[in-house]
Parts: C-alpha cells; structure tokens; sequence
C-alpha cells in the first residue's frame, strides 16, 4: 500500500509539472488602457516574459484602429505596405507561435508615429520536465546454494567389508588329517606286508 500511494503521489506530482509548462498566459496590451493613441507599450512590455504560446489580447474601438503585425524594417518605418496579419476587429487576439521578437503597429495614419506600436521578445517554452522512474520494488534475493563438499565418514561395517578375509582354518584342517589317516594306513600294510614274509621264512 505505501508503495502504491508512492507512485500516486509521483505521478501527480509529474502532471502539475508538465501543467504548469504548458499553461499560457494571456496578456491585455496597454491593461485598462487598451490599443489606443497615447499609451507608452515600450513600458508596458518592459517587465513582462513573453513566451511561445502567450496570448496577446488587443482591446480598441472597432474601425478606428488597426492591429497589424509588421517586419522590423516596417515597424521602424511605422509603414503598413507589408503586412504579416491585419485584423480590425475591435478584439484581435495574437498567439505568440514563435520565439523571436514580434512587432505590432496600428495601420492608421499617424497613428503608430503617436505611438501605437509595440514589440514583444518572444522566449522559447520551456521544456515539461521528464518524469522520473518509478522505484522498481526490489526482488527476493535466493538464498546462495550450499557449495561446501561433503564429507562421508565410511562406517565400521564398511571397513569390516572391505578388508579381504583371510583363508578359513576349516578348508585346510580336513586335509591334514586326510593326510594323516592315508599314513597309519601305509604303516599298516608296512606291517602286514613284514608278518607275512616272516610266516614264509618260517615255513622253509
């Protein structure tokens, strides 16, 4: 939730940004004065920032003045032969499209060397600010795999099988005395064989 309300507070933070650099001002020339003879513009204009995208709103009695947008040759000749845009109207509204300097003069005779004229120094909009990142929640860490070998300790009865056994008393025994029977045996005919020729030496 706080990480939510975060990114909320982010994001509105980035749309009253970009608002406010897109936001224009509108400016009344000559305020409660309007367009009209006898006005110092030079002065009005003196203290304002002018940016692209700015209004001028122009305020004068219908027919008796124009607004017309000269070069800045035109305007310090107060000539009218050239004009960018004329309107005479009563309410001419100008959006500043450019940056740059812009001039103004009314087309009447006399009427701009009177001092019906204005010049505007036009700045560039400033750029909306980028929007930040939005803070990428961190990610679970997985716990590091155990990398430490083991190490297997071979039991007694391991040991006990893997030590060659040794040859049983039990297979040599019955040999031996296999042996033994076959020489009391040999000893017996010996002994029979020595009573029967004693008998024959006896007999002759």
């Amino acid at each position: 939730m706080a990480f939510g309300g975060a990114s909320l507070a982010l994001a509105a933070l980035v749309l009253v940004s970009c608002a406010s650099a897109v936001v224009a001002t509108q400016y009344t020339v000559g305020d409660t004065s309007g367009w009209t003879t006898g006005t110092d513009y030079t002065t009005w204009a003196s203290d304002k920032k002018f940016k692209v995208g700015d209004k001028l709103v122009f305020k004068y009695a219908g027919a008796a003045h124009t607004v017309d947008e000269v070069s800045a040759s035109d305007y310090a000749a107060c000539s009218s032969s050239k004009v960018l845009s004329s309107d005479s109207t009563g309410t001419t509204t100008v959006t500043l499209k450019t940056a740059g300097k812009h001039y103004f003069i009314c087309g009447v005779t006399g009427h701009c060397s009177g001092g019906m004229k204005l010049v505007v120094n036009v700045a560039a909009a400033s750029a909306a600010p980028a929007p930040a990142p939005a803070p990428t929640p961190a990610a679970d860490t997985p716990d590091a795999p155990d990398t430490t070998p083991t190490t297997k300790t071979p039991s007694s009865a391991s040991s006990s099988d893997a030590t060659p056994k040794s040859p049983a008393t039990a297979e040599v025994t019955p040999r031996a005395k296999e042996s033994s029977t076959s020489g009391a045996t040999g000893l017996r005919a010996a002994a029979w064989a020595g009573l029967a020729l004693a008998g024959l030496v006896a007999m002759f």
